[in-house]
């Protein structure tokens, strides 16, 4: 359970890391689309590696899946691409704050509904003030 909430803290730390970077590389080229690209080019080739190192499980049940699952792949790249144009105008503290905030709406109602098989998980009026709690925190980060 420890590593499962590092490992996720380690991704969160990164969220904010590769907007910043993309946002630079999108504003250095000129062309942040092309840095969205770019970004996915490289998460494509780590992937793979992972991929192999791991015995390339469940490749030939791709097809089989239903295809609304693929969304994932057009939700991460509108992340990206929307962040790497946004951030370097926006400020990516701006940016990611309102990443986060979409983050805690979006996963309470997963979670609640349990939706695409997650663990349902109703939205009691405790666990509500927390993410209540947790949204004002982050706005408050935001405040200057």
């Amino acid at each position: 359970m420890y590593v499962h909430a590092l490992v996720m803290l380690a991704a969160g730390i990164g969220i904010p890391l590769l907007a910043a970077l993309n946002a630079r590389l999108g504003a250095n080229i000129g062309a942040p689309a092309t840095a969205a690209v770019v970004l996915f080019l490289v998460a494509l080739a780590a992937a793979s590696v992972v991929t192999l190192v791991t015995g390339a499980k469940g490749v030939a049940a791709v097809a089989a899946q239903p295809k609304h699952l693929f969304l994932a792949g057009v939700l991460i790249a509108f992340y990206v691409i929307s962040i790497t144009y946004i951030a370097p105008s926006f400020g990516v503290g701006n940016a990611v704050f309102f990443v986060l905030l979409g983050q805690l709406i979006s996963a309470a109602a997963i979670d609640h509904f349990g939706l695409f098989g997650a663990q349902p998980t109703p939205l009691q009026p405790t666990r509500g003030m927390g993410i209540a709690l947790m949204a004002a925190g982050v706005f408050l980060t935001q405040r200057a």
